[in-house]
């Protein structure tokens, strides 16, 4: 049964007290140019650690993209080390953002690199990729079982090339997408409050590219702009009990309006992720904070909190 222990039970406690908002931290070179950066270590580190100090002891979550710091080489899986490290000394929960997925031995180790306390990159819970095939993910489920950590499966994504696997029908009707959030829900049974395995859910899914597109597919096909979200954003999330990352919000689209849309009655679980939009303010500690708190307000109004 779960405890305190249990990534679920913890994440579910911390949003109650800090709200829902993960922070993500991602030393992109246009934003160290914005910030007056160089593109390089230095520039990176100056970058992830102001974030770390204007967010972290507020927010619930923490969401380094590892991307963003292993194109720095070795210095830059230390720089990650470093923000994974006094993100959670400073009481948040850290989703490392490392998209893994493969089979057998290999994902085992992945799940070693980044679950297991022992490692210098164990994070609290990471995103994987079910695209091999969800059963792959087992060794994942196994190692954040023992340790209390949680996983974020890749379910639907804001990308337009993501809908052509994601929603395509399996021998059984299901789509792709609510395959995978059945597949990863069954590893919740039971759980309260929460579970500790979730899905990542982009917040954009389903927006038409333009009015005028709307306008388009209407005269074309009969259908309204309402009708052609619901049929690109069709999902049953009534039964999901775990937590749910929304990427894309902010500069990508996504607003907390957004989440009642995507989500539906599974909207209270949401961890909304906001990155270039809680950095633009930057480099100024203060304007951050400011910034973050502004949108903390708007995802729990729009939750319903």
């Amino acid at each position: 049964m779960p405890t305190n222990k249990d990534f679920g039970s913890r994440a579910h406690h911390l949003s109650q007290v800090r709200g829902p908002l993960c922070a993500g931290i991602d030393p992109h070179g246009a934003l160290l140019q914005h910030w007056g950066l160089d593109d390089d270590l230095a520039g990176a580190e100056r970058f992830a650690m102001t974030i770390v100090e204007a967010t972290a002891e507020s927010c619930a979550f923490i969401k380094p993209q590892s991307a963003f710091y292993e194109r720095f080489g070795s210095g830059g899986v230390a720089l990650l080390e470093r923000v994974i490290a006094e993100s959670r000394k400073a009481g948040a929960l850290v989703i490392l953002d490392v998209k893994r997925g493969d089979i057998g031995s290999t994902m085992a180790a992945y799940a070693q690199a980044y679950l297991d306390p022992a490692s210098p990159l164990a994070a609290d819970a990471i995103t994987v990729s079910p695209f091999l095939g969800t059963g792959s993910l087992q060794p994942a489920f196994d190692l954040a079982n023992a340790h209390g950590k949680g996983l974020f499966v890749l379910a639907r994504t804001s990308n337009p090339e993501g809908k052509q696997v994601q929603m395509a029908k399996r021998r059984d009707g299901k789509s792709v997408a609510q395959g995978i959030i059945d597949e990863v829900n069954e590893q919740n049974a039971d759980a309260e409050p929460m579970g500790s395995f979730g899905i990542v859910m982009g917040a954009t899914i389903g927006a038409c590219a333009s009015e005028g597109e709307a306008r388009l597919r209407e005269s074309t096909y009969g259908i309204t702009h309402t009708t052609v979200r619901q049929r690109d954003t069709a999902h049953d999330l009534s039964q999901f009990n775990g937590p749910i990352l929304v990427p894309g919000m902010g500069a990508q689209g996504g607003r907390p309006s957004d989440l009642p849309r995507v989500l539906g009655p599974a909207t209270n679980f949401a961890i909304p992720s906001y990155s270039r939009q809680i950095a633009q303010p930057g480099p100024a500690v203060a304007s951050i904070r400011t910034a973050v708190e502004a949108l903390q307000d708007e995802c729990r109004a729009a939750m319903g909190e």
